[in-house]
């Protein structure tokens, strides 16, 4: 079986009987040996007994006392954000439902760093056994923000990180052939080369076409699928939508905050100007396999899912308002 995600650092944890991931010394060292938390030469006494401590033993309670004990302010954010980290986890069973606590909670308090390492294992535990790449390419807009990149009447979707930096405007291996010049190269995942995603799969270099009617939107509904069913242990379907026509927007989702607006919008009948037409991305439409787990008001009708564009043409999805926005009686996750 292909292994994927590697750098995630999934293999450092333990599979519970739940099949939710419980977290381990190694996995929590991995944290504390970061280049980040690593005290410079001339980092005071109590930063170092800290960071020495904490390799030694990662689960040890730490006092307010001994991080304000630390000389140097950003060194002392940087270990308040850790250990809150750490206390998220070491308070849950695991990491799945340390998650859904936090989003549940409404919290703000962890940097989008750490929650969005937090989805990207608890992703790969997911998606395991997944044979599919275009399933865990789509997956990858639940943790890495996308670009869209402009090519002809194709949605195609790259890596904020790999293609946003010296040039916004990679060259594509698919356009290579008309001479364009740049410092970024991108394969788009196909049927021709999606078998090279295995090895590439932590270097985040395959763009995804999420064209209307392609593999892209039916994978993305796939990958949302699984992430439903594994935190929430609820069995959904969810078709991706050329149009949304004619239908009753009795209930929706924003697959992020852009989305969640526009929807809005929509929920009050308003028209969409055509910029704001335009920045819509991809629709879906969720069913309840069991209709008795929804809210009864809604309990006959499907919920629909929108995901949008910000203006300057990004990607932020929010895997969270999956879990926090259906409407679904109060369910906890299998652990």
């Amino acid at each position: 079986m292909n292994d994927f995600w590697i750098a995630c650092g999934h293999h450092l944890l333990e599979r519970g009987e739940g099949g939710g991931l419980c977290v381990t010394d190694e996995f929590l060292k991995a944290y504390i040996a970061r280049p980040e938390l690593m005290p410079p030469e001339d980092a005071c006494p109590v930063e170092r007994r800290l960071h020495r401590e904490l390799l030694a033993d990662p689960r040890q309670p730490v006092g307010v006392g001994d991080i304000a004990g630390i000389a140097d302010p950003d060194a002392r954010e940087n270990w308040q954000f850790v250990l809150a980290f750490r206390d998220l986890l070491l308070r849950h069973p695991t990491l799945e439902a340390a998650y859904l606590a936090s989003v549940r909670s409404g919290a703000n308090d962890l940097p989008p760093l750490f929650v969005n390492q937090l989805v990207h294992v608890i992703l790969r535990n997911a998606l395991d056994g997944c044979d599919d790449p275009f399933v865990l390419r789509a997956a990858e807009l639940f943790f890495r923000m996308q670009r869209i990149l402009p090519h002809e009447q194709a949605l195609l979707l790259g890596d904020e990180e790999i293609v946003g930096g010296r040039n916004p405007t990679p060259v594509l291996s698919l356009m290579s052939m008309l001479g364009a010049t740049t410092d970024a190269v991108v394969d788009v995942l196909s049927e021709e080369n999606l078998g090279t995603y295995w090895q590439r799969s932590d270097q985040f270099d395959m763009a995804l076409d999420l064209t209307a009617g392609g593999r892209g939107p039916a994978a993305l509904a796939q990958a949302m699928t699984r992430w439903i069913s594994h935190l929430l242990g609820i069995d959904v379907v969810i078709e991706p939508l050329r149009a949304l026509q004619d239908a009753k927007l009795s209930w929706y989702v924003g697959l992020d905050a852009d989305a969640t607006r526009l929807g809005d919008r929509l929920w009050h009948g308003e028209e969409l100007d055509q910029p704001s037409a335009d920045r819509l991305l991809a629709l879906f439409r969720l069913t309840l396999a069991d209709a008795s787990r929804a809210l009864d008001d809604v309990r006959d009708e499907p919920v629909y899912l929108i995901l949008s564009m910000t203006a300057d043409q990004k990607l932020r999805l929010k895997p969270q308002n999956l879990l926090t926005g259906l409407p679904v009686k109060r369910l906890e996750m299998v652990t």
